[in-house]
C-alpha cells in the first residue's frame, strides 16, 4: 500500500475515533453550563450541545470547532440589539432548532443573526429569525445547506435593512424550503456558483424576492416570489436555470416579475408570471430558451429593451396580458414559435392545432407607450385599436419578422 493511502487511512481512523468519543452537553438555566458561549468553550470537537427551552441573552457567539448545536422547543437567543448573534468559523457545524431575535443594526457593519465564514460542510436548519438586520450570511463558505428556516424581518427602509439569506463568494450550497418575509432582498447572491435554490417562499420584501449578480451555473426550482417591491433581479450571470418558479403580484412603476440583465446561455422553463407590472424585463441577454412558461394578466408579459439576440420563445402561454411583447428595436434576431396567444384571432383550416395566419405579438400602442408613458390612459380606447390594426397591416415601427408563424390554437396545459 502506498504511503499516501496509509496517511489517508490514519486520518480517517482519527476522525472516526473523535466522532465516536463525542459527548452531549446540556445547556439550561439550572445546568452547570448556563450559556451557549460557555458550552462551546467547554465542548470538544464533534460534541453535541443541547440547548433547553428558555431565553438566553447572548451575542457575538463564536463557533470555532466542529459541533452540533440543537435547540429543544426553540430556545430564544436574544442578541439585545448589540451586534451579531452567532458566527461560525469552523467546518462541520450544524445549527438546528433555535429562535434568534434582536440582531444589532449598524450603518457600517452588516450584523447577521448567523454568519458563516470560510467554512465547509455546514448545515443550518429549522431556525426561526425575527427582529433582524441580516438573517443568514454565508461568506466564502462552500458545500453547505440552509434548510427549512423562517426569516421574518421588520424592514421599513432599504438603507437600514439587510437581506434574509445572503451568499458572497460561495460554491455548492443548497438553499431549500425557507420562508423569507419583510427584509430588503429575500435571497441575495454575489459571486456564488453552483448554488441550488429550491422550494423557497420569498414574499413581501422591500426590494427583491431574489437578487443575484456575477453568479454562474445556479439553478432555481419551484420557488415563489410574490408581492415584492421590484420582483426578482438576475444580472451579469451565465448558464442559469430557472424551472417551475412562480412570480406573482409584483406591482409598481419600477416593478417586474423578473429582470434579466446581461444573462447568457440560460433556461427559463415552466415558470408562471402572474399579475406583475412586467412579467420579464429583458436587457442585453442572449441565447436563452423560454419554454413552457405562462404569462397571465400582466401589464407587459415580456419587455425586450434591446441587445437581445438568438433567444427562443416556444410553447409558452400568453393569457390576457395588456401587452404580450414590447420591443424597442426595428431589428429582430429572436424566434417566437408555437406559443399560445389569448388575443390571437386566426383560424386553423387544416386542423393541425396551429393557426394558418401568423401572429404579430408587438402592438404599435406598446411602442407608443414606451416612448410616451402618459398615453397609457388610452389603453382601452378605440384609438388604440385603430393604430394597432394599421401596424398589423403594414408594419413600420415594429420588426417585420417578429411574429409567431405557428401560433397554437389551444392553451398549453
Amino acid at each position: 500500500m502506498k504511503k499516501s493511502a496509509y496517511l489517508f487511512l490514519f486520518f480517517f481512523i482519527c476522525m472516526a475515533t473523535e466522532v465516536l468519543l463525542a459527548k452531549t452537553i446540556t445547556i439550561c438555566k439550572d445546568c452547570p453550563i448556563k450559556t451557549l458561549s460557555e458550552g462551546i468553550e467547554t465542548a470538544a470537537e464533534y460534541d453535541t450541545l443541547r440547548v433547553k427551552k428558555g431565553t438566553y441573552k447572548e451575542y457575538n457567539i463564536l463557533v470555532d470547532k466542529p459541533l452540533t448545536i440543537i435547540g429543544e422547543n426553540f430556545p430564544v437567543i436574544d442578541g439585545e440589539d448589540k451586534g451579531e448573534i452567532i458566527r461560525i468559523v469552523s467546518d462541520q457545524v450544524t445549527l438546528d432548532g433555535l429562535f434568534l431575535i434582536n440582531v444589532g443594526t449598524s450603518y457600517t457593519t452588516d450584523y447577521a443573526a448567523i454568519r458563516v465564514v470560510k467554512s465547509e460542510y455546514f448545515d443550518i436548519r429549522n431556525i426561526v429569525l425575527e427582529k433582524l438586520f441580516f438573517g443568514i450570511y454565508l461568506e466564502k463558505s462552500n458545500n453547505g445547506r440552509v434548510y427549512h428556516n423562517k426569516i421574518i424581518g421588520d424592514a421599513v427602509d432599504e438603507y437600514n435593512s439587510g437581506n434574509g439569506i445572503q451568499l458572497w463568494y460561495c460554491k455548492n450550497v443548497v438553499v431549500e424550503r425557507n420562508i423569507i418575509q419583510h427584509v430588503r432582498d429575500g435571497i441575495y447572491l454575489e459571486f456564488s456558483d453552483n448554488i441550488s435554490i429550491k422550494d423557497n417562499t420569498s414574499t413581501d420584501n422591500l426590494r427583491y424576492g431574489l437578487h443575484f449578480m456575477f453568479s454562474n451555473d445556479d439553478i432555481y426550482t419551484n420557488n415563489t416570489f410574490e408581492n415584492n417591491g421590484a420582483g426578482v433581479a438576475v444580472m451579469f450571470s451565465k448558464r442559469i436555470k430557472m424551472l417551475g418558479n412562480t412570480f406573482r403580484k409584483n406591482w409598481g412603476t419600477a416593478a417586474f416579475g423578473m429582470l434579466l440583465k446581461e444573462i447568457n446561455d440560460a433556461e427559463i422553463i415552466g415558470n408562471t408570471f402572474e399579475e406583475n407590472t412586467i412579467g420579464i424585463n429583458i436587457e442585453g441577454s442572449n441565447r436563452i430558451m423560454y419554454k413552457n412558461n405562462s404569462f397571465i394578466q400582466n401589464g407587459w408579459a415580456i419587455k425586450i429593451l434591446g441587445a437581445c439576440y438568438t433567444n427562443t420563445f416556444t410553447l409558452n402561454n400568453f393569457l390576457y396580458n395588456s401587452f404580450d411583447i414590447s420591443y424597442n428595436s426595428k431589428l429582430n434576431d429572436n424566434v417566437f414559435n408555437k406559443n399560445y396567444w389569448s388575443s390571437y384571432t386566426g383560424y386553423d383550416l387544416d386542423k393541425n392545432g396551429m393557426g394558418d395566419v401568423p401572429y404579430r405579438p408587438v402592438k404599435l400602442f406598446s411602442y407608443i407607450v414606451n416612448k410616451t408613458p402618459e398615453t397609457i390612459v388610452l389603453l382601452r380606447s378605440l384609438f388604440m385599436d385603430v393604430i394597432d390594426f394599421s401596424e398589423k397591416v403594414s408594419p413600420v415601427f415594429t420588426p417585420d419578422n417578429l411574429l409567431d408563424s405557428s401560433p397554437l390554437m389551444k392553451q398549453i396545459p
